[in-house]
């Protein structure tokens, strides 16, 4: 499976937990053997790293690393994941093919298929391939556990509810974060057994951008992140408050995928012809993509808007067409001034009339921008 990303889109929790080939057991159990019957000693149980993850969370899996989600809160569990197939690690084609080590996955490849009309890329078991008494050879159990593996009698699909609450070793949620707050690296003495996998963009304390009465914009890319120099992704992370607006901006070196976590806006998306590629109203669950070098304007209406975009490009670079930090503002009044048609005033102001970088407050008005506010 390609590389990917993913973040929490509702307030909820899970457990992540990703298997690193080669990598040791690092969480292990101080309990003592138990006697069982027969006079056998049961072992303790160790297992590779468990990680937490909450709503703002970013997690980024490398390709191919088989890893798996536990939903240990008391609410739905909405995940929202960006695979990257056109990464260099993805050898196979443009298709994205998914891989289960459990479950059947029959009825939902049925499923799939049927509803796109076309054949699924959802992979079944992949222990459903092979012979059960190889299985259990290498495994080095009997042919009903082997036949278990196959999961020849399960029809859950992908996604089973656990009868009990699930136990597993895992030091507790404020000692991990407690861990992570004071944990500081510059990537260099990380390995792919150690290194972070997730960071919060949740916490407004760690904005990047803030405008008192626009908003806030925090980013995520391999320098706070370094595990996403292996998978080429980073990821934004926006709020605006009420007829807000991002200044209009352009991706220099990747495309985005914005997805919209609450609240509703405009987007327009503009390419190199005279008609916006997209103009329209954009609200909680729908998915936009950006293509590199598409200019893009985000307002938001009159619940506030708040996205996240995944971009492929581990550190991605805007442009942006307005504010402090704007092109326009980068050039000579009088190349302004000729290639607009512009007097000196109204360059000027065009330059410097708008002082915040890159969140642009709503203190603007005209019929124009009224129009745009979105009940």
């Amino acid at each position: 499976m390609p590389p990917c990303l993913s973040t929490l889109s509702k307030a909820s929790r899970g457990v992540l937990g990703a298997m690193v080939p080669g990598c040791p057991e690092t969480y292990q159990s101080s309990q003592p053997p138990q006697q069982q019957q027969g006079g056998q000693r049961s072992r303790r149980d160790q297992h590779q790293k468990i990680h937490h993850f909450r709503q703002g969370d970013v997690i980024a899996l490398p390709a191919g690393i088989a890893h798996w989600s536990y939903n240990d809160g008391n609410e739905q569990l909405v995940l929202v994941v960006v695979h990257d197939t056109g990464n260099y690690q993805n050898q196979l084609d443009q298709n994205l093919r998914e891989f289960f080590l459990a479950g059947n996955q029959q009825e939902e490849q049925q499923r799939r298929g049927s509803s796109h009309g076309q054949e699924s890329s959802a992979g079944v078991n992949i222990f459903q391939g092979f012979d059960e008494e190889v299985l259990a050879e290498s495994f080095g159990v009997d042919t009903q556990t082997a036949r278990k593996l196959q999961g020849q009698d399960d029809n859950r699909g992908n996604i089973v509810r656990v009868q009990k609450e699930l136990q597993f070793l895992r030091p507790s949620r404020s000692e991990e974060e407690q861990e992570g707050g004071e944990y500081r690296s510059n990537g260099l003495e990380e390995t792919l057994c150690t290194m972070r996998i997730r960071e919060n963009v949740e916490d407004p304390e760690r904005a990047d951008m803030y405008t008192a009465q626009g908003g806030r914009i925090s980013t995520l890319n391999s320098h706070n992140l370094p595990i996403l120099r292996n998978v080429q992704l980073s990821a934004e992370r926006g709020v605006l408050y009420r007829n807000a607006m991002v200044a209009p901006h352009w991706n220099i070196n990747a495309h985005s995928v914005i997805y919209v976590i609450r609240g509703n806006g405009r987007i327009q998306i503009v390419g190199n012809s005279n008609r916006p590629a997209f103009d329209g109203e954009v609200r909680e669950g729908q998915l936009l993509v950006v293509p590199q070098n598409f200019a893009v304007v985000k307002q938001a209406g009159n619940q506030g808007f708040e996205w996240v975009s995944f971009k492929t490009n581990d550190q991605a670079m805007v442009s942006p067409l307005a504010g402090k930090t704007s092109v326009l503002r980068a050039m000579p009044e009088e190349v302004l001034m000729n290639a607009y048609q512009l007097s000196g005033d109204e360059a000027r102001r065009l330059k410097f009339n708008r002082q915040e970088v890159t969140i642009l407050s709503p203190r603007f008005s005209s019929p124009r921008v009224a129009a745009w506010s979105i009940v």
